[in-house]
């Protein structure tokens, strides 16, 4: 189906930002505009943590779209192409809400386009090592295709290493990702604490409708209690990568050397200090 957009969203379309992501007061200007037209539903979670679960619920609350909002899911450190949201907001495209899951850091290129498009995301608060246990039992089935990735390149030889070297693998290569994601979070949320939602998977293990109920307000798409807990589907959520989602899975999957790794990397991020017993757990 054709797509026309008005001569001003046909211009910003090929309009390059500054070197740093930030944008021309006036192309600013127009893309708040566009943004404050139509509501969507930001899922920044890091992967492993209810992501894909929440963004089903999410879309069948709202009678959503899913949409891919990246360039490429082969690029899996995730940057927003602007087009599409052009298309949403400009072009009407698609008609549904916009509902999009994205693996991405806060960093300042990601920021100043949030910030341009008035978009409210949401992340997910859980332990490092119980994530990096999910990420691991995901890889087993198929561990070289790159569809599991997440900003690294998977040796070849991967399937052959013990657990144990597996493990370190996750540790050294992925654990500074789930580091700097954090930080990069805290930060932002710190600087517009209104724009971004810091969700508990604890408390969404406890309740998850509430957790739903919240996540869809802060987007500015409000349902009720009974209408949250009808779109999750809770008995289905194995279909959703939400497989054990279990605390405490982490120590049982890494050694303490191994753990120990993860919380110096922690540690490398002051503004992460408070929230350090959550992403490494004391034992």
């Amino acid at each position: 189906m054709p797509i026309f957009l008005d001569p001003e969203a046909n211009s910003a379309a090929f309009a390059l930002p500054h070197s740093d992501g930030s944008f021309s007061p006036d192309f600013e200007a127009y893309l708040n505009k566009l943004g404050k037209s139509r509501t969507s539903v930001v899922l920044a979670f890091a992967p492993k943590a209810a992501g894909t679960y929440l963004r089903a619920a999410a879309i069948e609350a709202v009678d959503g779209q899913l949409v891919r909002t990246v360039h490429a899911q082969g690029g899996r450190d995730a940057s927003f192409y602007l087009p599409t949201f052009l298309m949403y907001y400009a072009g009407n495209f698609p008609a549904q809400t916009l509902v999009t899951h994205v693996h991405m850091q806060a960093l300042p290129a990601n920021q100043h386009f949030i910030t341009a498009l008035n978009l409210r995301p949401v992340i997910m608060i859980r332990a490092i090592p119980d994530m990096l246990a999910s990420y691991a039992d995901m890889l087993e089935p198929d561990p070289l295709s790159p569809d599991n990735w997440l900003n690294i390149s998977l040796p070849d030889n991967y399937p052959l290493l013990e657990p144990e070297a597996k493990g370190d693998f996750l540790v050294e290569i992925l654990g500074p990702w789930y580091a700097s994601y954090f930080a990069t979070w805290l930060e932002y949320e710190a600087e517009e604490p209104e724009r971004v939602l810091i969700l508990d998977h604890d408390s969404f293990r406890a309740d998850p409708a509430g957790t739903l109920e919240k996540l869809l307000a802060h987007s500015g798409l409000p349902r009720s209690p009974a209408q949250c807990r009808a779109a999750l589907a809770w008995e289905d959520r194995g279909r959703y990568r939400y497989n054990k989602g279990v605390p405490g899975r982490g120590r049982s999957r890494f050694t303490a050397a191994q753990i120990a790794r993860l919380a110096r990397q922690v540690d490398f991020y002051p503004i992460l200090a408070p929230l350090q017993d959550t992403l490494i757990p004391p034992l």
